[in-house]
């Protein structure tokens, strides 16, 4: 079944991506499903993100986490071409190749909140649409705070 237009409205609605929210400071990517991370009794937060064969997009292209830290990405690659995820991590970023019917996992480290962009970076694939995100929830760390009086929020 083919989610449309008003089912994705509702849907970024009910996760609260729908406008400037406390993950983000506008509207998230126009393309592509959600999904929720979950995290193991270790603290590890994982999640799962499939390339549909033939569609060119992330499944999910938005992936939600309830808080910054240690991530562990399993990426599948169902398509017919290869493609690779230039991931963004705390540091020097990962890279995972993928070749046709293949999968890979990186383990990843994002400690602040907001949205961290990926995307296919073989041929022209950015350009075409894969692309997606990571939205990490949660406070920014006390280390990271300015020092300057409270500011108010949307």
């Amino acid at each position: 079944m083919t989610a449309t237009a008003d089912d994705r409205q509702a849907e970024l609605t009910a996760a609260g991506l729908d406008g400037q929210n406390r993950h983000t400071l506008g509207r998230m990517l126009g393309t592509g499903s959600i999904g929720y991370a979950e995290e193991g009794d270790d603290g590890v937060m994982r999640a799962t993100v499939t390339i549909p064969e033939d569609q060119l997009m992330f499944d999910p292209g938005i992936l939600i986490f309830p808080h910054g830290g240690e991530i562990e990405l399993t990426l599948i690659n169902d398509d017919k071409n290869t493609h690779c995820a230039l991931l963004p991590n705390n540091g020097d970023p990962k890279i995972i190749w993928m070749v046709n019917h293949s999968k890979g996992t990186a383990r990843l480290n994002l400690d602040g909140p907001g949205a961290y962009y990926y995307g296919s970076t073989t041929g022209n694939d950015e350009g075409r649409g894969l692309t997606a995100v990571l939205v990490m929830g949660g406070e920014v760390p006390d280390s990271a705070k300015l020092d300057r009086p409270p500011q108010p929020r949307p």
